[in-house]
């Protein structure tokens, strides 16, 4: 097996998730973390089943304590401290983007699971700060000329849905809710985002400060082609929803291939069609 390749560098973004506990701005930036604890409290409303035996996985377990107060709660540690087989549900909430080995964290998430034990996961998706990447790349590019690593990578949904697949989830299913946040200047959005612990922690980011022209060439590019009402900045948020389950005989069950009873044709009421020879 390949190692994979360190992306995050965990102590610093350890250490800016504490730090931005200790923000003013912080209640208010986690408004994010707030809209995707709705959102699955509304999904585990909707599934027909009472769970007894939750794990929470986050870097802010204060700002979640209230979805699951019961809940074995625990950071996105590499090596997750989850017995095998203990837990009817587990919940990974918006860390999973900065993990070096997403699939590492399902697998490990899976197997903490009883046998039809659901998983619920949220993470910021591909589209996520897709206009702050776009203006920063340029603005470096027109100043320096070459290009630096500034704004983490973000998986696209397919690609998350196929993770749950080979992570071994049952009846793995990936959805997205995009969120349009317009902010008063890029210097405002940055220091949202450092108060959600959500700056850079790239193992290969920049170790020196930027010059104060990139940012000035950012936020005319910003202005220029993301504006918003009344001389703002837009930003896009994209939450990644994955659901899956441990499996369990008693879950519903593919078809083997071939073994179908009726032709798709006649349950469509159309003609079928020989295919054509080339």
């Amino acid at each position: 097996m390949t190692t994979p390749p360190i992306l995050t560098d965990l102590s610093t973004l350890a250490c800016q998730r504490r730090r931005a506990t200790g923000l003013p701005g912080h209640s208010a930036a986690m408004l994010l973390h707030a809209l995707a604890a709705d959102d699955l409290q509304e999904r585990l409303l909707e599934v027909n089943k009472r769970f007894t035996l939750p794990a929470l996985i986050s870097g802010f377990p204060g700002i979640w304590h209230d979805l699951l107060p019961e809940a074995l709660q625990t950071e996105p540690t590499e090596l997750l401290p989850l017995a095998q087989a203990t837990h009817d549900l587990v919940i990974h909430a918006l860390s999973l983007h900065w993990a070096n080995d997403p699939l590492g964290q399902l697998i490990q998430c899976r197997r903490a699971l009883i046998p039809d034990g659901l998983f619920l996961g949220v993470l910021f998706g591909g589209r996520t700060l897709q206009e702050l990447r776009a203006v920063l790349a340029e603005a470096e590019s027109r100043v320096t000329g070459g290009l630096s690593p500034r704004v983490l990578p973000m998986g696209e949904i397919r690609d998350l849905g196929a993770l749950m697949q080979r992570a071994g989830f049952a009846l793995p299913v990936a959805d997205s809710v995009t969120q349009t946040v317009h902010y008063a200047s890029l210097a405002a959005l940055m220091a949202d985002l450092r108060a959600m612990g959500e700056t850079s922690a790239l193992a290969a980011r920049p170790r020196h400060f930027t010059r104060r022209r990139i940012f000035d060439e950012a936020e005319a590019i910003y202005q220029e082609n993301f504006p918003a009402p009344e001389g703002r900045v837009r930003a896009t948020f994209e939450l990644v929803f994955l659901t899956g389950w441990s499996p369990h005989d008693s879950q519903q069950q593919p078809l083997r291939p071939g073994s179908a009873k009726a032709r798709l044709a006649d349950a469509l009421r159309v003609p079928e069609l020989p295919l054509k020879n080339d």
